[in-house]
C-alpha cells in the first residue's frame, strides 16, 4: 500500500490515526523524510515534473512527505482544504497577515489576542505601512464600526489567554461577511475537537500546534488551514520567505495526533473538576473557566463548542505575596508558560508574561498581581486538585 489514506472518515479520533499517512514498504508509522533534497531519476522525469504531469518532491522547503502526511491529517481534523504548517505559532500568524495584507490595508482584531500577535500588529505591521485597530473582545457594535473601505481582515481568538473569553464566531463571520472581509480565528486553545470555526463559515483557523494538537512538549510548530482558494497567498509566502517546520517535528506531530482525541477528552473533563473546585474554594477570589455557568461567555461557549479546554484561570483572594506563597508550594503543577502537554503547567502571568511591563500598565491590561493560569494534564484529577489545595493552605485567611 503506498497511497495517501486521503479521505476524513468524518470522526476525528479515525482521521488523527490514519488521515494524511502512507504506508511505505508497510511502515505502520510515516517515517521521517530527513533530506533537503530529493533528486529525479532521469531528464524525462525533470521535464514532466516541469511541465506538472506528475508529482514529485524537489527541495525541502516546497514539499515532504513527512510534512505532507501531517498537514493533511490536520486539514481532516478541521474540515479544510488545506493544511501549510510552520516553525512556530507566530510564523503562521505573521505569514497569514503579511500575505494577505498590502501596504495601506487595515485589519481590525480583539484586544485580548495572544500578547505577541498583539505586539506583532502594533508594532511591526506599521513598519509595512499596515495600519490595524484594536477592539474590546465581545463589543461587535466596536468591530463593525472599526471597519474602513481599506479593511481587509478581522482577526479573534477564541478561547482568549488568560481570561480564556470565547468569540462568538456567528457574529464574527457576519461582520466580515457583511463587509467582504476575511476572517481568521486564532483556534489553538480550542483544538479541533473542541471547535471547528470552519464549519461556521470562517476563513482561515490558525493553531500554535506546540500545545494540544502535538501534546507532549516536545515541538515547536503553527498551522494555517482553510480553503485553497484563500490560502493560496500564504502557501505562496511561505515558499518565499521559507519558515517551514522540521521533518522531525512533523513526526512528532503526527504522534502526537495518535492520542489527540482521548488527550483532550480527558484534558476537558480534569478542568471541569479542577474549575468547580477551585470556584467553591474560600480562598479563590474568582475562577474564569468557559465551562462554569458563571463565565460571561459560557452560553456562546454552550453553543459552539464540545468541549471547554484545559486552561482554568484564577484569582487568589489576598494579595502578592500570598500568591507567591500559593506558587512556592505546589509539588505536582510545575512553573511554567507553555501549555497542552501531559503535565500539569501553571504560571504567574504578572512575573512570567508580562514582566517588562510596568505594574500600571499590566493592570491596565487586566494582568493583576493575584492572576494564576493553570493548564492541566494527564495526571490523576484529584492528584492536581491535592496540588492545589496544599499551595491555597498557604494564603492568609483575613
Amino acid at each position: 500500500m503506498s497511497e495517501f489514506t486521503e479521505h476524513s472518515t468524518g470522526h476525528p479520533d479515525t482521521d488523527a490515526v490514519h488521515c494524511g499517512e502512507k504506508r511505505w514498504l508497510g511502515s505502520i508509522t510515516t517515517p521521517i523524510a530527513y533530506t533537503s533534497t530529493f533528486v529525479f531519476k532521469d531528464m524525462d522525469e525533470v521535464v514532466a515534473f516541469g511541465k506538472k504531469k506528475i508529482d514529485h518532491y524537489e527541495y525541502g522547503r516546497y514539499g515532504n512527505p513527512t510534512r505532507e502526511a501531517a498537514e493533511r491529517k490536520l486539514a481532516a481534523l478541521e474540515g479544510a482544504d488545506r493544511c501549510m504548517l510552520f516553525d512556530s505559532g507566530m510564523s503562521a500568524v505573521s505569514a497569514t497577515i503579511l500575505s494577505l495584507c498590502d501596504q495601506g490595508q487595515h485589519l481590525v482584531i480583539t484586544d485580548d489576542a495572544y500578547k505577541q500577535t498583539l505586539n506583532f500588529v502594533s508594532k511591526v505591521l506599521p513598519r509595512f505601512g499596515i495600519d490595524a485597530t484594536i477592539v474590546s473582545m465581545g463589543d461587535y457594535k466596536s468591530m463593525a464600526d472599526a471597519v474602513r473601505k481599506e479593511t481587509v481582515m478581522v482577526i479573534s481568538e477564541s478561547p482568549t489567554n488568560p481570561y480564556l473569553n470565547i468569540a462568538d464566531v456567528d457574529e464574527v463571520v457576519r461582520i466580515a461577511r457583511k463587509n467582504k472581509l476575511l476572517s481568521v480565528i486564532d483556534s489553538t486553545f480550542a483544538t479541533p475537537l473542541n471547535q471547528r470555526p470552519l464549519d461556521q463559515g470562517v476563513d482561515i483557523v490558525i493553531h500554535s500546534t506546540t500545545k494540544y494538537l502535538g501534546g507532549h512538549n516536545d515541538i515547536l510548530g503553527g498551522a494555517v488551514c482553510g480553503r485553497k482558494e484563500v490560502t493560496e497567498p500564504i502557501y505562496e509566502w511561505r515558499r518565499v520567505t521559507g519558515g517551514v517546520v522540521d521533518p522531525m517535528s512533523c513526526y512528532l506531530l503526527i504522534r502526537g495526533l495518535k492520542t489527540f482525541g482521548l488527550r483532550v477528552e480527558r484534558l476537558n473533563q480534569t478542568a471541569q473538576q479542577v474549575a468547580e473546585f477551585l470556584e467553591a474554594h474560600t480562598k479563590v477570589r474568582k475562577v474564569y473557566y468557559p465551562g462554569l455557568p458563571s463565565h460571561p461567555h459560557h452560553e456562546i461557549a454552550r453553543r459552539q463548542m464540545k468541549g471547554f479546554g484545559a486552561v482554568v484561570t484564577f484569582e487568589i483572594d489576598g494579595d502578592m505575596d500570598d500568591t507567591m506563597a500559593f506558587f512556592n508550594d505546589l509539588k505536582l503543577c510545575l512553573l511554567g508558560p507553555s501549555l497542552g502537554g501531559p503535565e500539569t503547567l501553571i504560571t504567574h502571568p504578572a512575573l512570567m508574561s508580562y514582566y517588562r511591563e510596568s505594574r500600571e500598565e499590566r493592570y491596565r491590561l487586566g494582568i493583576i498581581d493575584e492572576l494564576v493560569r493553570l493548564s492541566v494534564g494527564l495526571e490523576d484529577p484529584q492528584d492536581i486538585i491535592a496540588d492545589l489545595e496544599r499551595g491555597l493552605a498557604k494564603v492568609r485567611q483575613e
